[in-house]
């Protein structure tokens, strides 16, 4: 299987509402059921500078999604913050992993982002391992983060420091 990883557009609006619907990956974020399209082509259109929408397609259909986004406060400018989903079908396949290293790859070689953080669900374990397998390590718990199917759930507060490098400069 062929996994591209590019830019979500507006135009994607229906395949990311698809992602959504489908019960795993719903309920691994703080998304809501029954979002509609047109609410989602609507946000993806107002995008701005400090968000990087990635989209990972297959057979040309959009069956994951990762938003990478800056933080504009003066004082945490070097930090970027990410939420992703992968249809549930397609997860455990590579989908997630594909999405991760797009990310990394261009927070640490083009943003030059230094840290890079999210909150997971403490009972999404197969997220909370492939955020290990990327470097994350957990910070923290947050305590009654969301609310989901009925009841508040705790969250892990993860964070990722850009390793250091070797220099090219000699």
């Amino acid at each position: 299987m062929e996994i591209t990883i590019r830019r979500a557009t507006p135009d994607d609006a229906e395949d990311i509402a698809r992602i959504f619907d489908t019960p795993r990956a719903l309920r691994g974020t703080l998304q809501v059921p029954y979002t509609s399209v047109e609410f989602r082509r609507r946000r993806m259109s107002e995008v701005d500078d400090t968000l990087y929408p990635l989209a990972a397609v297959v057979d040309g259909e959009v069956v994951g999604q990762l938003t990478l986004h800056g933080i504009t406060r003066p004082r945490r400018k070097h930090a970027a913050g990410l939420g992703m989903a992968v249809r549930d079908d397609m997860q455990g396949q590579g989908v997630g992993t594909a999405l991760m290293q797009a990310c990394v790859d261009l927070a640490d070689n083009w943003l030059n982002i230094h840290r890079l953080e999210l909150d997971v669900f403490v009972d999404n374990e197969p997220a909370i391992r492939l955020y290990h397998k990327f470097g994350f390590v957990t910070e923290g718990r947050l305590v009654d983060y969301g609310f989901r199917d009925g009841e508040y759930v705790d969250v892990f507060v993860m964070g990722r420091i850009r390793p250091a490098g070797p220099s090219k400069r000699q």
